[in-house]
């Protein structure tokens, strides 16, 4: 006979720190803002996802992954993944483990302050010098631009920063 364990909301946080974004596997989806919210009725778990951008294409991906990480907890029955625009996810979501974690992996975390006209600015991600230019506002997704930095003449990506406020 089972013996019936509560679904732990904790517990269920706890995994999804190991369900990362598919491109930049040193992010967590906690890290970045993600999880909007978890609930739980009996042993069945419902989790809210934020997508960064719009037709994303890694979010079949992220659900999978999600449900996945989830279904290991024995106490957990069925999971439902649910990806919902409103809040907007924002890239000040992003935790400073995420930020940190962006920078280990050669990728400029978007900037948390913007100037008054809207533009922004981010430090190298790799020697953290100032003195960067844009080479190309499209980098390999659409939430990430290429720069490059004249300090340490790299080339690295960046973040692009959503706000609600631009």
């Amino acid at each position: 006979m089972a013996i019936s364990e509560s679904v732990s909301i904790d517990r269920v946080y706890k995994i999804l720190m190991n369900v990362k974004d598919p491109e930049i596997d040193s992010v967590s989806i906690i890290d970045l803002g993600m999880v909007e919210e978890v609930t739980h009725s009996g042993n069945s778990v419902k989790v809210v996802l934020l997508p960064t951008f719009l037709g994303c294409p890694a979010l079949e991906i992220i659900k999978k992954n999600t449900i996945d990480a989830i279904k290991q907890l024995p106490e957990v029955g069925d999971v439902e993944v649910e990806f919902v625009f409103h809040p907007p996810w924002t890239s000040d979501r992003i935790t400073e483990e995420g930020h940190a974690n962006l920078r280990a992996f050669g990728i400029a975390p978007p900037p948390r302050h913007f100037e008054e006209d809207g533009s922004w600015h981010v430090d190298c991600a790799y020697c953290g010098s100032t003195y960067v230019t844009m080479e190309n506002i499209f980098g390999p997704t659409a939430c990430r631009s290429i720069l490059y930095c004249k300090s340490c003449k790299n080339v690295f990506e960046a973040m692009k920063p959503v706000s609600t406020l631009l």
